[in-house]
């Protein structure tokens, strides 16, 4: 398989950003709290009864992936709490590694924290990239439909991606390079998962992603460099609600990792979580 230049150049700018993003990771935990996040004296109010968990996407973590939503998200009035998970060789600050059904469950327990600290009967769940597949796999699988009231992944992921073509570069290193195979399952057990055809997302495709129960909000960018086609995070299902970003505000050409410092999307989430708040259309030029 030819690997383009372009293809080299997509996947090593979302390396050098998310570099970037992990060296600011020290700073933004010490901001979090003061901004309200990970508060675990909040309480629930009657307005926002459910506290909104955040999940990261693969490789990041909750500090970097969520410095820009989450105090936006709690300066409208809700309890915010984030978790690293799925961490493995790379250390703490790299989350999302791990097999996501194991993921799953650790996500399950961490709701389960929540709610039973702050009373709630229910939590939301917002989450990017493989913050989206992974807590739809606990919410199909893991109890968690029964424990959320709103989900809403951005930068969405059902179906897997093919990585602009180079998923078929991978598949053919890992066939034919010896020990490969089992050295992945072992780092990044969740990259595997993502190669589709595999049996994580055969599991969470069969009879739909979609259970009933929680609200389904999917946001997706025709931008997207990671997630390709993007069109693997639209759901399409009954109690679904599909939005494209660049239906909703024509000026925002944010790609995968744009998603999670662009306005338009913290909009986009607290409509999902309060059909009350309106969002407006920004301008936002990150093609990342």
């Amino acid at each position: 398989m030819r690997v383009t230049n372009g293809g080299v150049k997509r996947i090593l700018t979302a390396l050098v950003a998310a570099v970037t993003l992990g060296l600011a990771a020290p700073a933004v935990a010490e901001a979090a709290p003061s901004s309200g996040w990970n508060d675990w004296s909040c309480q629930p109010s009657a307005q926002h009864p459910q506290p909104v968990v955040l999940v990261h996407g693969l490789g990041a973590n909750d500090t970097v992936n969520w410095f820009f939503h989450a105090p936006k998200i709690a300066a409208q009035g809700y309890c915010v709490y984030s978790l690293t998970y799925g961490t493995g060789v790379l250390g703490p600050l790299v989350g999302g590694l791990a097999s996501m059904r194991d993921s799953a469950a650790e996500l399950g327990r961490f709701v389960d924290r929540v709610r039973s600290t702050t009373g709630a009967a229910k939590v939301d769940i917002v989450g990017h990239s493989e913050g989206s597949t992974m807590p739809a796999y606990y919410l199909k699988f893991g109890g968690g439909a029964a424990k959320v009231a709103h989900f809403v992944g951005f930068g969405a992921n059902y179906r897997g991606t093919t990585l602009g073509g180079l998923d078929a570069l991978a598949k053919a290193l890992l066939t034919s390079v010896p020990g490969l195979d089992g050295i992945l399952r072992t780092a990044c057990g969740s990259c595997k998962e993502y190669l589709a055809p595999s049996a994580f997302l055969d599991d969470l495709a069969r009879g739909g992603v979609h259970v009933a129960g929680p609200t389904y909000t999917s946001i997706v960018s025709r931008y997207d460099e990671v997630v390709t086609p993007y069109t693997s995070g639209i759901l399409n299902e009954p109690g679904a609600t599909d939005i494209v970003l660049q239906d909703f505000c024509r000026s925002d050409v944010s790609g995968h990792l744009g998603q999670a410092v662009d306005p338009n999307v913290t909009g986009l989430i607290l409509h999902a979580l309060d059909s009350r708040y309106q969002p407006r259309c920004t301008p936002f030029i990150l093609p990342l």
